[in-house]
């Protein structure tokens, strides 16, 4: 498709509608009833791929947890929630250190508990177990149930020898039960079928929401032969599923820019809700994680649990977001843009750390990680922009985001 077919589907699409009773790639739709109450708890398990583990369709990510907020993971536990996903850079441990304490008296037998590294290509296997190790003094805990390479976005990573090494030592030891690999960058699906056909993870934590699903665009006009430049990842999915690895999906709210929908939504239901009843719709995903930072969240997220069919009114909310987000929100697993800079300034990298900011809300959070990019967006100061001013396939506008980006997190 060209530049201005993916920009007007939108508007195609709120000209033409949206037809209830739809089922789109296996994805049944149903017209919105009256007002429904919202569900109390978990409402599904789902057994993860291979592994033993039969976890909350919709499971706790702990991203901006800090001190003092032992609460909100106990709150979780009693709607239901038995899946925990953390790392070791998520408040440099303070994440971990949170859980830990939380899941003190007797609480750690009735939870699944994952946390991640990033090992890179010429890491040890020394210096991977010496890290699981401190992750474990943080979590209180002598295992961990999924331990992953974090954010994995090179070959040259997953061709580690050491890696394996350090994962049969790991298993043999009793520190940890199964092991994935999470990952959000534009080398995903070259990573993910690499990772698939060497047998080398029971789960995979996958950035994929509705806003990167063809069969999404396609439930507004079929004049248009969409195809997501994503359009690998589904592929890749699928044959993991064909060995019945674990798949877990992330980033499902696509910026999370909740506040801005709520003039929209109306008898209880919500865009999370919507954005998340499309993911657990998917054929080839078990669950979800998703970041809760409060008591309301939380149960307004399992609203979705247990979820049926993708209403009508669902449809259009995602619609609505997506017409919102268009033009600012940097898609996954793209790289379109990749060469551009001749500063070589990790773009992708910077507008996520842009989304944690001004999406997610956590300033703090977003300064800390891009005080960790190797390639920041400083020279963009200096720069007139035009270099990758055209980079983008969907016209997000980068020169004029990195360098305030800069500013602000800087």
């Amino acid at each position: 498709m060209s530049k201005v077919d993916r920009r007007s589907f939108l508007r195609l699409g709120a000209m033409t509608g949206l037809a209830s009773g739809l089922s789109v790639n296996g994805l049944a739709t149903a017209s919105v009833s009256a007002a429904s109450p919202r569900s109390a708890g978990v409402q599904r398990y789902v057994r993860l791929g291979k592994t033993d583990l039969k976890v909350s369709d919709i499971s706790f990510g702990s991203f901006p947890l800090r001190h003092g907020e032992e609460h909100v993971v106990h709150h979780a536990m009693d709607q239901g929630i038995n899946y925990f996903d953390t790392a070791e850079s998520y408040g440099d441990g303070t994440s971990e250190e949170v859980i830990g304490k939380a899941l003190r008296e007797g609480r750690r037998d009735k939870v699944y508990l994952a946390t991640k590294i990033h090992a890179g290509a010429r890491a040890t296997a020394s210096e991977m177990m010496s890290r699981l190790d401190a992750s474990l003094r943080r979590l209180q805990t002598d295992y961990v149930d999924v331990f992953f390479n974090h954010a994995v976005n090179d070959l040259d990573r997953l061709k580690n020898e050491e890696w394996h090494r350090f994962a049969d030592q790991a298993r043999q030891q009793g520190k940890v039960r199964y092991l994935g690999m999470s990952g959000h960058g534009g080398y995903l699906v070259d990573c993910v079928d690499y990772a698939v056909d060497h047998d080398m993870f029971d789960v995979l934590l996958l950035a994929v929401n509705f806003g990167e699903d063809p069969a999404f665009y396609e439930m507004f006009t079929r004049s248009f032969d969409f195809v997501a430049n994503q359009q690998g990842l589904p592929k890749m999915m699928a044959k993991a599923k064909e060995k019945d690895i674990g798949v877990i999906a992330m980033k499902v709210l696509r910026g999370a820019k909740l506040n801005d929908m709520r003039p929209y939504e109306r008898d209880g239901h919500t865009y999370s809700q919507a954005a998340m009843k499309w993911i657990l719709n998917h054929p080839h995903v078990d669950n979800l994680i998703v970041t809760m930072r409060n008591r309301d969240q939380i149960d307004e997220f399992l609203g979705a649990s247990g979820t049926g069919a993708v209403s009508r009114y669902d449809a259009e909310l995602l619609q609505q977001y997506a017409k919102m987000t268009e033009s600012s929100y940097c898609r996954h697993v793209c790289n379109d843009c990749e060469g551009s800079c001749p500063y070589k300034v990790s773009i992708p990298d910077v507008l996520r750390m842009r989304m944690y900011a001004l999406d997610y809300g956590d300033v703090s959070i977003a300064k800390h990680e891009y005080a960790r990019l190797e390639n920041n967006a400083s020279p963009c100061l200096s720069c007139d922009g035009s270099p990758c001013r055209d980079a983008c396939t969907y016209e997000v506008p980068i020169a004029d985001l990195c360098g305030p980006t800069h500013q602000l997190l800087s």
